[in-house]
């Protein structure tokens, strides 16, 4: 079998960090986009409940989503730093 060269540890890091930047970016765009439907319900005079209770549990599950890929990332980053090859 052949051995495959192993992966830059930068590499790792630039990935890691590529996905930390785009999971942010994808929350936050939703989190925005959350935002604009609410202001243009308010604009619009149309009935504010649906689109506030929405945001109420919509908002809340991506923020948390977000907090644990920063989590997971950090765990990964500080313990990455640590291990002796």
């Amino acid at each position: 079998m052949e051995h495959q060269p192993p992966v830059s540890d930068r590499l790792v890091r630039t990935l890691q960090w590529v996905w930390l930047g785009g999971a942010f970016l994808l929350v936050g765009s939703i989190v925005l986009w959350i935002i604009g439907l609410i202001r243009a319900a308010w604009k619009l005079d149309d009935v504010l409940s649906a689109s506030v209770g929405i945001s109420l549990v919509a908002i809340p599950v991506f923020l948390v989503f977000i907090a644990v890929v920063f989590y997971v990332f950090w765990g990964i980053a500080l313990h990455g730093r640590d291990r002796e090859d």
